[in-house]
């Protein structure tokens, strides 16, 4: 009889995420790991097959709750789309976490998109980590594109506009605060972003 897991995989994942987003793929070695989540050497490889099979893994993990939290937060009537629009705005540019479960990173870089951050650093030598990401990428842009079609058809945004072509724009300036984030500007410069990029989404001409 196989012996049962004597840890939590999904906390270890947290901790392991929060590793990553820390110090980079590069930048964290299995002891790093075994460090923030309290599991040997052995153990780590013997459940994630070392430290790449946790990063997918954590990198899955993230993407669910990505699928979970973003359509919930802008599924609903079409006359609150627009609302819901920009209250999901101003708390992706703080990089809020997605799950209550998730402690708040210590800085606005450590809670930059992990699929993101992980792209960018492994992603044009690693398939698998781009592959992720693109599915992190794309379940958000739909929710988003989801959202403004709604407020299209409640006569807040104009009916003209491409909302897939808005969904993308938005997204690129969400991942863009990211940066700015890392730089050290304020969560007011931040909040300001967010806030001119929503001003600037097209509106009906009769509005």
């Amino acid at each position: 009889m196989a012996r049962p897991r004597s840890f939590d995989p999904d906390h270890v994942l947290h901790a392991a995420e929060r590793q990553f987003r820390t110090s980079g793929y590069n930048g964290t070695s299995v002891d790093d790991i075994s460090a923030a989540t309290g599991l040997g050497r052995g153990s780590l490889y013997a459940a994630f097959d070392g430290k790449h099979g946790v990063l997918l893994r954590a990198m899955a993990g993230y993407f669910a709750r990505l699928g979970q939290f973003v359509p919930q937060a802008l599924a609903g009537p079409d006359e609150g789309a627009l609302e819901r629009l920009h209250a999901y705005l101003l708390r992706a540019v703080h990089g809020v976490p997605l799950a209550a479960d998730v402690p708040p990173a210590p800085d606005r870089a450590a809670a930059a998109c992990f699929a993101a951050k992980m792209a960018l650093e492994i992603g044009a030598s690693d398939a698998e980590v781009q592959r992720v990401a693109n599915d992190c990428f794309t379940v958000v842009a739909s929710a988003v594109a989801e959202c403004l079609r709604a407020a299209q058809r409640n006569g807040d945004i104009d009916p003209d506009a491409d909302a897939d072509d808005l969904a993308y724009l938005l997204l690129t300036l969400v991942r863009g605060t990211d940066v700015v984030g890392a730089y050290g500007h304020s969560p007011d410069r931040l909040t300001a972003i967010a806030e001119s990029a929503f001003a600037l989404l097209p509106r009906p001409r009769h509005a």
